[in-house]
Parts: C-alpha cells; structure tokens; sequence
C-alpha cells in the first residue's frame, strides 16, 4: 500500500510547493511511482509542472465534490513515473462546498482509497491556510511533512498548525503522525537561520530532516519554465538539496 504523505504550512512562501514539486521528481528518479495531489487552489504545483490550469477541464475540485474518479485526471508530467492530479480555478470555491457535504472531511481521503496502491508514494501539496482543504488534506494522509522557511516569522504560526495537527489525532484520526520538518531557504551565512534551526528543535525534537534546501535563485526560477529543478538545472545546489532529501524520505518511510 503506498504511503500517504501532506506537505503542510499554513504560512505562504515557505516553499511548500517548492518542496512537494521537487520532492516528488527526485523520488521518482529513484524509481519510486509518486503521485503529486495539487490540493492548493493557486494551483502553483501544477502550473510549476509546466500544465496551465484554464485548460483543465477536470482536477481535484470535481474529485472532491462530484462523482469524478481519480483516474479519470491523473495527468503525466516530464519524468517517468510521475504523475499529477491537478488543481483547477474550480477548486477556489471548495472550502465553501464541502461545509455541506457527508464526511466533508474525509472526501479525499475515500477518493485516494481506489488509487493508493497504484503508487508508492502519494504527496499532497496543501493550501497554505487550515480551512477545509488541509483539513482533507491533513486526514487523507499517513504522516505529515512541515518545510519551514529560515526566518523568525517563519516560526509563528507553527503552534496553531501543531494545534490542528492535534484536533485531528484527538478527533478524527489518532494514527496521524508528523514525519517531521525541513528546513528551507537556508543561508548558513546568516546568525538568524542558525537560530531558526536551534528553535525547530523545540518544537520538533527528533524530527528534524538533516537535509536543508538552500535558499537558491535556480529553485525560484524553475517553476516559472513549467519544470523542476531536476529537469532545469540538476547539477545545481537546489538540486543536490532535494535529491538529498528524497534520499532520506525514503530511508525514514520504510
């Protein structure tokens, strides 16, 4: 059964997608099959992929919210093995359906049950806020991923995420565990990135990824070419970072 992974932080510009997009290439160079869900309504993972969202006419909003399979919008990407569910402009109004709906926090996590041993991996890239679709997002999944950004604001809303977090395991799903957190856009030449990563461990004690993704211009302007750092630039810093990573996800997921 492939394991189910939620990228989460309700901060925007973490590197969030970032981190869910290039996480999911370099697992898929390992030879892992990963399926990368867009559950954000900005869409940036799939328009980061190179895959305009106006031309959509299916994505994960009509999964969530009519009787529309995941099959039926899974997409290919330009690696082998990858493959992508993506968002559309539909899904901007999700957390507004769903408030209706029979177990309106379950609805992707029912969805991924018909699919989840087709993969090895499922990442879900989620919104950057903790309204319904994190919500789905945060009880679909096995365990929960946390990139934090190396600046002081970075660290302030991460109690209400671990407040959240613990809703959910007192409520809905007990089982739910945080695989940790990763540190993103590092410059070790700055005091207060190295301050950043002393307080993590307060709140992440024993949960803290030894890769860190630098902050890198490389990482920042792949999206913009619709691909990863993988297929842009593969020798870069940025690069060697996130296969670093996937190296060890897949070592602390199996």
């Amino acid at each position: 059964m492939g394991k189910i992974i939620s990228v989460v932080n309700q901060k925007g510009g973490v590197g969030k997608t970032t981190t869910s997009i290039n996480l999911a290439a370099y697992l898929s160079k390992l030879g892992k099959f990963v399926l990368l869900v867009d559950l954000d309504p900005q869409s940036n993972a799939t328009s980061g992929l190179g895959i305009g969202r106006e031309d959509l006419e299916k994505g994960i909003y009509e999964v969530l919210t009519s009787p529309v399979s995941f099959r039926e919008i899974i997409l290919d990407t330009a690696h082998d093995f990858y493959k992508l569910a993506p968002s559309t402009m539909s899904l901007a109004g999700a957390n507004v359906e769903l408030v209706n709906m029979d177990r309106r926090e379950f609805r992707l996590h029912d969805n991924l049950l018909d699919i989840r041993n087709d993969f090895d991996y499922i990442i879900i890239d989620c919104p950057p806020s903790l309204g319904l679709l994190t919500i789905n997002g945060l009880v679909a999944c096995d365990q929960i991923l946390i990139p934090v950004q190396a600046e002081y604001f970075a660290l302030e809303g991460l109690g209400q995420l671990l407040g959240t977090i613990g809703l959910i395991q007192e409520n809905i799903k007990p089982e739910l565990d945080i695989l940790g957190a990763v540190l993103t856009m590092y410059d070790s030449r700055f005091k207060l990135a190295n301050d950043v990563l002393r307080e993590l461990y307060k709140y992440f004690p024993n949960k803290i990824f030894r890769s860190v993704i630098p902050r890198s211009i490389r990482l920042s302007e792949a999206p913009s070419h619709g691909k990863t750092i993988l297929g842009y630039d593969p020798k870069s810093k940025g690069a060697r970072a996130y296969e670093r990573l996937a190296r060890e996800f897949i070592y602390l997921t199996s």
